[in-house]
Parts: C-alpha cells; structure tokens; sequence
C-alpha cells in the first residue's frame, strides 16, 4: 500500500443499487480527493465494465469478491456461509491493512456482525454503536446510537458519549463538543435507572464537555452537538426525522402548486426553497459511522443514490485521516484516569 495515499476498500455489490451506482459515486470522490485511493470490491463481470473508463491503477485497483450478502439476509448466515462475499472481503482488507476504511451499502446486521467479528473492538468499548448527523439550527447534531443496540446499560451509554464526543470534534471541527443524554425530561429524578446512572458519571468526568439532560427537541435546537440514547430510541427517532422531512417536502409541492397564484409565489421563494430543500436532503447526511470497532467502516443507506453514496465515501476519508478509532481509546483513557 503507497504510504501517500490514504485506501478506502468499496464494497460494490450491496445495497438496492449495487455497482452500477457504487461504483461511479466512489469514482467521482475519487477524482475529487487528490490523496485518495479506492479498492473496489466485488464481482468482476459486473465490476469491470463500470471501471472501463478510467481503468485500474496506482489510485483504483479492482478486487475479487463471488458473494453477495442479500438486504434481508440474516446476519449470522452471511457471517458463516458468505465469505467471500464483497462485505466480508471488504473489511478483510482492512483487518489486513490493504484499507484504512471500507464502505457498504449492505444489509446493517451483516455488516455490524461481520465488521465485528474480523475487526474487534476498540480496547474499553463493549459494543458498537451506529452514529450519524441530523439536521439543526446550528448546523448538525451528531446521534448514535441509532440502531444497533436497543437495550443499553449505563456504561454502554458513557461508551456512546466519549464516541459521540470524537466523532463530533473530527468531523464537524468541534473543539469541545457539547453532549447531552436523551430523556424524557431535564430533571434528575426522570428516566430509568440506566439512564440515571450515565448521566450521574458523565456529570463526575472531565474529559468529557457533558450539558445534562435533553429532550427530543433538542436534537435540533442546537443546544447540544451530540445526543446520545439507546438504538431502539434513537432508531425510532431517526425514522421519525425522515418521515418528517418527506411529510413537509410533499405538503409543500402540493401547497405550492395548488393554483396559479401559489405557483407563481413558489417561483418567488426558489432561492429559499433550494435552501431548506438543501438542509433538509437526507443524501447530504449518508454515511452512518459503526463506531467501538477497531477500524472504520462506513454504512450507506441501501436505497442511496450517486450522491449520498458519495457522501458515505466521503465520511469514511474523514474518520480515517483523523485516526477516529484511536481517538476514541484516548478519550476512554483520558475519562478513566479523570473518574480515578
């Protein structure tokens, strides 16, 4: 592997879309990112065709992989019957090292089951958790975990805030992240025992710049950079936020095309409409981290197109080139020695 170049392993094969949309998003970060180099990985007859134009080389090389791991496939028989599968012999490459990062657009309890078993855990991480970015006032609020743990002890919940905190400084330039627990109140007699219990040794640490409890409005307030809750929480929360963004985006295209008079006044407010359209765009938001492993791997939403996929590609640059795996054992130190 060229000690210049920073190598993203692609995982060609998953997701609704497969390569033919893969494969191009992954090209066009490609072309964009001077130091980036790409494997991608998965079935040659399919592959090939769609690298044809650029061609392999020193920044796009082409592995084989004959499997695929279906969306609804169960996360243990892709684990143990699919080994060559474009997922399994995407992080492969980065237990190997051929890769700092892998992305997939794959079935979450495949990629979750098989990034752990090859990869590991972080030293001081039980668990991994699935972070992404929300929409907010004041640019984006990082959640996790967003799925992959409905049930959590408190401890798994400090885990997610020291995670949540790194991820926040590393991708979105935030010197000391401001972390909030999610509860149903800011009272400290409300919530379960779990929670209680977090958020009584987030309040005793330093190393970590914790603001208390906060409410499902808070996530987009802007009062906290990072909320961090258990995956059935933030799962259903995260469900809800899409919903509700489809919701206004089609009663707007309907309120606004309502007549002639409103499809004139629409026609006013374009420059306003791209505008929320923009903040709103989930594509712009792809690109869920499975932090607590030990490397990066990058989750695309399956159904992502040319674009959001991009942005998966994106997001997995970043992580790597800032070492967030690394961070995270630093911070989990920092906090053991600050609780001591």
């Amino acid at each position: 592997m060229n000690a210049g170049l920073l190598t993203v392993a692609v995982d060609a094969m998953s997701g609704d879309l497969g390569a033919e949309m893969a494969v191009p998003a992954a090209l066009d970060v490609l072309a964009a990112t001077p130091d980036l180099r790409l494997i991608i990985v998965g079935r040659g007859e399919v592959v090939r065709p769609l690298l044809a134009r650029t061609g392999e080389s020193e920044r796009c090389r082409f592995v084989e992989a004959t499997e695929v791991v279906g969306m609804e496939e169960r996360p243990q028989d892709a684990l143990r019957r699919k080994k060559n599968s474009s997922m399994r012999v995407a992080i492969n490459l980065v237990e190997q090292g051929e890769a700092v990062a892998c992305v997939s657009a794959g079935n979450t309890g495949a990629l979750l089951a098989t990034a752990r078993f090859v990869l590991g855990m972080i030293p001081g991480i039980d668990r991994p958790a699935i972070v992404s970015t929300v929409p907010a006032v004041h640019g984006h609020t990082v959640m996790l975990d967003l799925g992959a743990n409905p049930d959590c002890t408190e401890e798994h919940l400090v885990q997610f805030a020291v995670m949540g905190s790194v991820i926040a400084a590393d991708l979105h330039g935030i010197v000391t992240p401001r972390v909030g627990l999610l509860n149903v109140g800011e009272e400290d007699i409300k919530g379960t025992e779990e929670i209680k219990a977090a958020h009584k040794r987030l309040q005793a640490s330093s190393a970590i710049n914790y603001c208390g409890f906060v409410e499902g409005d808070d996530i987009f307030s802007g009062g906290v950079d990072v909320v961090v809750t258990d995956g059935f929480t933030g799962n259903v929360s995260l469900k809800t936020m899409e919903g509700l963004a489809r919701f206004i985006s089609g009663v707007m295209k309907e309120e606004f095309t309502r007549d002639p008079l409103r499809k004139l006044g629409a026609l006013a407010a374009t420059p306003a409409l791209n505008a929320l359209k923009g903040r709103l765009d989930p594509r712009g938001y792809n690109g869920a981290s499975m932090v607590g492993l030990n490397g990066v791997v990058i989750k695309s939403h399956g159904g992502a197109d040319r674009v959001s996929f991009a942005n998966a590609v994106r997001v997995a640059v970043t992580e790597a080139r800032n070492g967030v795996p690394g961070q995270i054992g630093n911070l989990l130190r920092r906090m053991a020695s600050s609780e001591s």
